[in-house]
């Protein structure tokens, strides 16, 4: 469930019609619903509350925009980060140093380090030899860094390719085989407070079973780590759970989730640690584009729109679908494809797609667009980068300025050799 929705013919975003926004800030632009950030923060809570003791990490990839981790910040999240700038987002943006976990495959020594200094909360080891390294590191601090030992546990996660994380070609965690001999020789290292697991195994996944595979496999690991001694008090189940992007689309719900983790860990004895983002980030967002031209072809016409691959960049990484609707609509059907106006083929958002019926000028937004959007724009073909909105109610605010390419021009320099 979303925040935009038509009134009298014309779609807002709660109580903004998306023509002021249009009018007033530009198009491309982002536009964030605080309403439906609120709503599904607060369902992800509660569905994962049945499951016992709970830390809950708001995945900062997902959208790290400083107004909507403000709102994370306020409904008690902490923050899932993989780089040193989310890192200092999350703390920017008033999440608790103790509530930040630092997961990422390619921690630098100097990632390692800040988090040390800044006294997040868990480190999620990716090898051996990194936890090796932050040992030391805290050692020499005199402190015990927590972490838990990221598992690939091999479990195909049903997804896209490229957001799967969890089958042994690729490249995170360690492979569950090696677990216990890792975990035996990084515990007893001075510096290091080993305290669990942890698992991912993809974004956008459809159903429960894979990852009721992967906690079953996980749990067994925990039994073993105990019998041989270990202490485990943490077991970070990471997220992934799907959102509707498609009309019709139907997806395992927060509550269900949680029913299954209950059912699965309830003999574990551990804080459950997630790190939900799309699920709660996807549909509170969106991207509003104006049509430039509709361009006549062989075949189906092309919706040429002033939004690009480099604002929303999934459907040409992915493929992926996102609902193109018009803001005031007619009721009124035509058969098109949808194009920006980069110079590539792949700046292609649908091909052969029944849409409303749009004329050059008109407004259009592309749905769910609130995760895996603006936080992955660029500057591509010399283009802007794209403004974010936030709504509250009957009231807008800018939350992150369009970057004009002249303002990027301004950082390059040409040296006085040329």
């Amino acid at each position: 469930m979303d925040d935009f929705a038509p009134k009298n013919g014309v779609l807002h975003a709660e109580d903004v019609p998306l023509t002021r926004i249009a009018e007033e800030v530009g198009t491309p632009v982002y536009v964030y619903s605080r309403r439906t950030f609120e709503r599904h923060a607060r369902a992800f809570r509660e569905g994962m509350e049945q499951a016992g003791k709970i830390h809950l990490a708001y995945a900062i990839k997902a959208n790290p925009n400083l107004a909507v981790l403000r709102i994370m910040a306020n409904m008690g999240y902490g923050a899932d980060v993989v780089s040193v700038g989310e890192m200092r987002r999350a703390l920017a943006a008033g999440m608790k140093p103790a509530d930040i976990v630092f997961s990422g495959v390619g921690k630098t020594v100097m990632e390692l380090e800040a988090g040390l200094d800044a006294g997040i909360g868990q480190f999620n080891l990716e090898l051996e030899e990194e936890g090796s390294v932050l040992a030391a590191l805290a050692a020499k601090r005199g402190q015990r860094a927590p972490a838990v030992l990221r598992v690939n546990p091999d479990v195909d996660a049903g997804t896209h390719a490229k957001i799967s994380t969890g089958k042994a070609e690729n490249k995170f965690g360690v492979a569950i085989s090696d677990a216990v001999a890792i975990f035996d020789r990084l515990a007893p290292l001075d510096g290091l407070d080993l305290r669990g697991v942890a698992i991912h195994i993809g974004s956008q996944l459809q159903s429960l079973a894979p990852l009721e595979q992967a906690y079953v496999r996980i749990g067994e690991l925990v039994a073993e780590l105990r019998a041989r001694g270990h202490r485990i008090t943490h077991v970070d189940l990471g997220g992934g759970l799907g959102v509707p992007y498609r009309p019709d689309d139907v997806f395992p719900s927060p509550a269900e989730l949680g029913a299954m983790v209950a059912r699965v860990t309830k003999d574990w004895g551990v804080t459950l640690m997630f790190e939900p983002g799309r699920v709660i980030a996807g549909n509170a967002g969106v991207l509003l584009t104006k049509v430039i031209w509709v361009k006549p072809a062989v075949g189906d016409p092309w919706v040429i729109v002033d939004a690009a691959m480099n604002d929303l960049a999934r459907p040409a990484l992915y493929d992926a679908f996102h609902d193109f609707v018009a803001v005031e609509q007619t009721g009124e059907r035509m058969v098109a494809n949808i194009a920006g106006p980069v110079c590539e083929s792949g700046d292609t958002f649908a091909k052969n797609r029944e849409i409303d019926v749009v004329e050059s000028g008109d407004l259009a937004i592309f749905r769910t667009a609130g995760a895996y959007g603006a936080t992955m724009a660029s500057t591509y073909n010399s283009r802007a980068l794209v403004p974010e909105v936030l709504v509250d109610g009957d009231r807008y605010a800018v939350v992150a300025d369009r970057i004009a390419a002249e303002t990027v021009m301004g950082a390059e320099r040409v040296p006085d050799w040329l």
